[in-house]
């Protein structure tokens, strides 16, 4: 049986994930993952998607993290795009 994204990620500064309403700056919406410095978090739905400027690559989602890389990244997981 496939586990939900949230828990099989981890942060070790900060216990589990959470999901969160965001903003990402993505020209291509190929990427499943993405570093913290093209997103902005948003405390709901309708406030990403008032933020969103798909016409200029900022595109509202929902998205798990921030999570640590193996690199030291810490990275975003797309759990699905809202526009």
């Amino acid at each position: 049986m496939a586990e939900s994204i949230t828990s099989l990620i981890t942060d070790t500064e900060g216990g589990l994930v959470n999901t969160r309403y965001v903003v990402i700056y993505a020209p291509k919406k190929a990427r499943k993952r993405f570093p913290e410095g093209v997103v902005a978090e948003y405390g709901s739905e309708a406030e990403a998607r008032g933020a969103a400027r798909p016409d200029e690559d900022y595109h509202a989602a929902v998205a798990s993290g921030p999570s640590r890389s193996s690199e030291g990244f810490r990275l975003y997981y797309l759990v699905r795009w809202l526009d």
